[in-house]
Formats: C-alpha cells, structure tokens, sequence
C-alpha cells in the first residue's frame, strides 16, 4: 500500500480570517485527509482563539468536495456518545461520506476539568473509553439504541438515517496500551499513534522507531487475539510528538528520509501539522507545500 500524507489544522484562526483557506489549500495539495484537534482548549493556544471541532469540520465539508475530514482526536472527556453520534451522523451527511473519527481516552489537559470535575485518573480513562466506543459504534450503526453502562446509558436513542457511510464512518483508534489497542483491534478501521512520549525530551529519533515497532508489535498481537488481520487495519503516525519533533518539514529529503522509516514499520498515513508561526509546529510553509506534493512521489 502507498503511504498516504494527511494534515492536523488547529482550529485557531477565524473562519474569514485563515481558516478557511488552509482547509481548501489542503485539497488543493492533495492531502489524503485533514484533520483537527477536538478540544475545549490545547496547551499554549489557551488563552487564545479557539473553535469547536465539528462546527470546524461542518465549515470545511461545505468548503472542499474531496478531502477527507476527522478529528485526531475526540474523547470522551466532554462529550457523550448519544450526542456525539448525533452530530457525527449529521457531518458525515453534509461531507457526503468524508469523516473519520479519531477517537482516544483523553488526557489530563484543560478538558478534564472545564465541565468542572477532577481529572480522571488514567485507569478510569481506560475504563470510560472501553465503554464510549462499542456503544458509538452501536449508535452510529443502529437505528434505535438503549443501553445501561457504568458511565454512559442511552434510552430508545433514535439515529437515522444513519451515517452516509456504511455500516458506520471509520474509527481511529489512539491507544499504546493493552486495553486500547483491543479497542483498536475490535472497533477501529485505522489505530493511531503520537510514538513514546517518554522520549519527546530526550530519546533518539532510532529509539523512538524502536518503541514505534514495539507498539506495532502489541497492535499484531491485539489484532490475532480479536481473530482480525492487522494489514486491514491502517496504521497512523501523528508526528509532531517524536524526537525528530520539526525536523522532517525542514526539507523535502529530510521528510521523505523520515516518511520512509516509518512506512518501513508498517505505517499507512502520516500526518503532519499545518504550519502555524510562533508555535511548536512552526514551519515553511513553501517547504510543507513542497512536502505535500512531492513527497509521496518518491515513497511510492
């Protein structure tokens, strides 16, 4: 399978002012699909501009005809699978068939705690998106759902038509360890990955392809477990969070000597930042523009 080069664009510039035209240069490049970040706030951006993810998305499917859409990624910190499945069957109606939720536990960022609760702890986590994605799963492939769970329950809750899509829009599924790689496994047509993060500071770029095997590795045994081949299931890199951190956007040959590591480990989709001055994903963007029409020429 030739390796496909996806975009993340963070939702922080108005509509009218930037936001629009990157998700329309992004199809114009070629990108396979261009993502966002579904959150209340990130990091640095805090106390800056910010927009929600599906408005976002809604704006970007009216705006492109080819390019697909997702979220890298949705949790369940802020949101509820009725409700979400309910916004998701409406998008993928309004993209004609184009969305791909990433979905992941979530983390202990500014999302955890806005609706005013204490942060999860990594087990409860665990615990919530184990229950979060087989029910999304039901509720975007049936047309009535009721259910009793320990955190979520939906009664008589009603989706149709359905999702475009069929039997549902594809699952990312962002996991490392054993619980959610069997999520991936059982429920995701794609698994995604940011790497280790234990050596964002001060791991190798060849340490961070060895643990990068290692989690493929663990994903081979989920998929064998769940009776499921691993080569149906696409693998995604998020780059941005390894050791090589910008480097590969510093020039097409940087780039493509990164792309071609990875693809030789098994990925399907890269997928780097749009440029945003001033930030960690600060880049060229002649050079990213470069990258994402030349590239995947020479990585076949």
């Amino acid at each position: 399978m030739s390796l496909r080069l996806s975009t993340v664009i963070l939702p922080y510039r108005r509509w009218s002012e930037g936001g629009r035209s990157a998700w329309v240069r992004a199809e114009q490049l070629g990108f396979h699909t261009a993502y966002t970040y579904d959150h209340l706030s990130w990091r640095s951006f805090r106390d800056g501009p910010w927009f929600g993810a599906v408005p976002t998305l809604t704006a970007a499917a009216a705006a492109t005809e080819r390019l697909r859409l997702g979220t890298l990624v949705t949790s369940p910190n802020f949101r509820h699978p009725v409700t979400l499945a309910k916004e998701l069957i409406s998008l993928d109606d309004i993209s004609g068939g184009r969305i791909t939720l990433g979905i992941g536990a979530g983390g202990t960022g500014f999302d955890a705690t806005a609706l005013g609760q204490e942060p999860w702890s990594p087990r409860e986590r665990a615990d919530r998106l184990a229950e979060f994605v087989p029910l999304l799963d039901r509720l975007l492939s049936e047309d009535a759902v009721s259910y009793e769970g320990r955190f979520y329950s939906a009664h008589e809750a009603r989706n149709i038509p359905g999702c475009v899509q069929r039997p549902r829009l594809p699952f990312a599924v962002a996991a490392t360890g054993p619980r959610g790689l069997k999520l991936a496994a059982r429920h995701g047509q794609a698994w995604v990955t940011t790497g280790d993060p234990k050596l964002y500071e001060t791991g190798t770029p060849e340490q961070s392809v060895e643990a990068l095997r290692g989690q493929m590795a663990k994903l081979t045994e989920a998929c064998a477990d769940a009776g499921r081949d691993i080569t149906g299931l696409d693998k995604i890199l998020l780059t941005g969070f390894t050791p090589d951190r910008a480097r590969p956007l510093q020039s097409l040959d940087a780039f493509v000597d990164f792309a071609g590591r990875h693809q030789e480990l098994g990925f399907t989709e890269i997928v780097v930042h749009w440029p945003i001055p001033d930030s960690d994903f600060a880049a060229d963007q002649k050079v990213f523009e470069q990258i994402a029409m030349e590239a995947a020429a020479q990585l076949g």
